[in-house]
């Protein structure tokens, strides 16, 4: 017999993303903390895997490889695309994202370089591939709400 699967938390994380030479990357310093149901794929594993044991008040350095954030970076979503795809854009730039709606969902995907009519774009996410070196603050860890649960995902009044 199974023992009864617990219910979710909701945490409260503050973050701050370095490179591996200690550069800033990303921080919700200074502006809105990251909010997450454990078990949701909205945030990395590795994160959530470093805060699972952990309570509110708590501060933590993490890394977290490919593997447990955006994955390794795939050469078959780097591919040459006639211009044409990019129709009524004015201007295509190096380093411009656009949101692709074919398949089952959205994709984004970043022009990598322009050679005359074909334009190279890449739909990786723009971490793959790296290692990712985190200084986290949990501010807050409650128990999901039913409706938290079943939306997947944090809710606010």
């Amino acid at each position: 017999m199974q023992a009864p699967q617990e219910k979710p938390d909701v945490f409260t994380v503050h973050y701050v993303l370095k490179n591996k030479l200690g550069e800033l990357v990303d921080t919700s310093e200074g502006g809105e903390p990251l909010h997450f149901l454990y078990g949701s794929p909205d945030v990395i594993k590795g994160i959530q895997e470093a805060v699972k044991d952990r309570n509110a008040g708590d501060c933590l350095e993490v890394t977290v490889p490919p593997s447990m954030a955006y994955g390794e970076h795939r050469e078959d979503l780097v591919r040459k695309v006639p211009r044409s795809m990019f129709e009524g854009v004015e201007n295509l730039r190096v380093g411009m994202k656009f949101q692709t709606n074919t398949g089952d969902n959205a994709q984004i995907v970043q022009v990598m370089g322009i050679d005359g009519n074909l334009i190279r774009i890449d739909a990786n996410h723009p971490l793959a591939g790296f290692t990712l070196y985190f200084d986290l603050e949990i501010i807050e860890r409650r128990a999901a709400t039913a409706d938290e649960i079943a939306q997947g995902r944090p809710l606010f009044e």
